[in-house]
């Protein structure tokens, strides 16, 4: 059974940064961050395997995000900076068996809980 348990989340100001962890048990291959705010879909962020091919990332972070693995640790990274505002959000960590349709939350069969980021201007 895949476990996915993220953490990081907290309140920061724009132009602030934090690191988003998600610590994984059981095997996957793709993992991905998502993020999602009330009444909207889930947009996607960044994407990466274990071995570190197939990092993507969603149009919007133009440079501001790096998201990175640690074997060992069993762990995805997502380091944010230069946030701002309307990167607020519950951001979800994501993993799949496969590499089928990075961007595409459906592709993705294991969530974790989500973890709240609010960016204060």
């Amino acid at each position: 059974q895949v476990q996915l348990v993220e953490s990081g989340g907290g309140l920061v100001q724009a132009g602030g940064s934090l690191r988003l962890s998600c610590t994984v048990s059981g095997r996957t291959v793709m993992m991905a961050w998502f993020r999602q705010t009330p009444g909207k879909d889930f947009e996607f962020v960044a994407s990466t395997t274990w071995s570190g091919a197939f990092i993507n990332y969603g149009d919007f972070v133009k440079g501001r995000f790096t998201i990175s693995s640690d074997n060992v640790k069993n762990t995805v990274y997502l380091q944010m900076d230069s946030l701002k505002p309307e990167d607020t959000a519950a951001y979800y960590c994501a993993a799949q068996p496969g590499v089928e349709g990075l961007k595409s939350p459906r592709q993705y069969d294991y969530w974790g809980q989500g973890t709240q980021v609010t960016v204060s201007s």
